[in-house]
């Protein structure tokens, strides 16, 4: 059918505002970038897709994406055999990423196309709608090249953090808090948790160090996150290091770091490393690829969670249907979502009720591009002067003499 294949493919890199937050790699920048790619029909059906906005992303969808014009936009095998031939058969993380970015795209133009949603194409909805958890970071009052804080303003001690949560709760409604961490010593991010616990009794808790904290580190700090946190996400880095820790409590280790691929599974399964595997389809492969990461998961008696990072309503669009059609989601999803201002879909930002969204009504993904919005991103994108995330140097413009390590305590 010609109305199924792909006539065009538009790649646009934005760029929006994003805050001071902080992580074990440094500091946001004061834009995060994103891509948003549009696959178009030959009968004129443009399908949405949302996906990192860096260089090698950009550069790798550059040399994917003609390949594919006058394919099927069913023919996912084919999507992923051109990236293979235009990126290399190794495996590496650019593949997925790439190949993601344009399979959900490729799903948003069928369910258009047909008169379909993308979660019913997945296998059927499984829940009303998606939980997702308060993300907290601590993070500074202001950008350094910045002259007045910003709305959140600095969240370095407990009681900032307490206060950070609070708001962020009574605006969205989540249950689950999540805190990052690896950035302050860990005694004063466990005050911060427990700080937390105090204010928020019945929320579920979690803390992820980004692997920041050594192996003889975390075992120390086990007794105090016993009973206190539903699961320990990245205290190490590394698989080895991971199942020294799981070895030693009964608290479940999550991951969006040592099993981030498919050749992950064997190790970290057979090492009993991960008890949560925390997905994302920006970096897994997609919608297809992270439906069969969940069967794994549900065959191992894995749990099952999404991570994220600084994205828009595509993206958050797409998470949710995804979610919404694996029966075994067993924890709230992350989201940056509420740190974002700007948004590149009609209607404004996505709103969550109780913490959680509903699958947006419409086929395909449900949503559709704010052309305006768009243009004004691609110009921030133009402007502002980087094309990779480097959350080293920006910490550095706030403390000079600050370098990226991990572990770093």
């Amino acid at each position: 059918m010609s109305d199924l294949r792909i006539a065009d493919i538009r790649v646009t890199p934005i760029a929006f505002a994003d805050p001071p937050l902080l992580n074990n790699s440094g500091c946001h920048q004061p834009y995060a970038l994103r891509s948003i790619i549009e696959v178009e029909t030959e009968d004129g059906v443009v399908g949405l897709g949302e996906s990192y906005g860096t260089k090698p992303v950009l550069d790798g969808l550059a040399a994917t994406t003609p390949a594919l014009i006058g394919s099927p936009v069913t023919d996912l095998n084919k999507l992923w055999s051109v990236g293979r031939s235009a990126l290399g058969e190794a495996p590496n993380r650019l593949l997925p990423r790439v190949v993601g970015a344009v399979e959900v795209a490729l799903w948003d133009a069928l369910g258009k196309t047909i008169g379909c949603r993308v979660c019913d194409l997945l296998g059927g909805q499984v829940r009303e709608s998606v939980p997702f958890s308060a993300y907290l970071f601590y993070k500074f009052a202001r950008h350094a090249d910045a002259t007045e804080d910003d709305a959140w303003g600095e969240v370095l001690t407990p009681e900032q953090l307490v206060d950070e949560a609070r708001r962020m709760i009574e605006e969205h409604g989540f249950d689950a808090i999540k805190l990052k961490a690896g950035i302050l010593e860990p005694q004063a991010e466990l005050a911060g948790l427990e700080a937390l616990r105090n204010a928020f009794p019945k929320a579920p808790l979690r803390i992820d160090p980004n692997g920041g904290w050594h192996v003889h580190t975390t075992l120390d700090l086990l007794p105090r996150l016993e009973g206190l946190v539903e699961y320990l996400e990245d205290p190490t880095d590394g698989i080895p290091g991971m199942a020294v820790v799981q070895a030693a409590t009964d608290v479940p280790l999550a991951t969006n770091m040592c099993v981030v691929t498919p050749e992950h599974l064997p190790p970290g399964l057979a090492q009993d490393a991960v008890r949560v595997i925390l997905s994302d389809h920006h970096y897994w492969g997609g919608l297809a690829a992270s439906r069969h990461l969940a069967r794994i998961c549900a065959i191992w008696n894995v749990g099952l969670s999404m991570h994220s990072n600084s994205h828009l309503g595509i993206s958050l669009a797409a998470m949710t249907h995804l979610a919404a059609a694996t029966p075994n989601l067993t924890y709230d999803c992350d989201t940056h979502y509420p740190w974002q201002n700007a948004e590149v879909i009609e209607g404004g930002k996505l709103s969550f009720n109780k913490g959680a969204l509903s699958v947006p009504n419409g086929p395909g993904l449900g949503v559709s591009l704010d052309k305006e919005a768009l243009k004004r991103l691609h110009q921030n994108f133009r402007e502002h002067g980087y094309d990779s995330r480097d959350d080293e140097a920006e910490m550095r413009k706030h403390r000079p003499n600050w370098r990226f390590a991990r572990p770093r305590y």
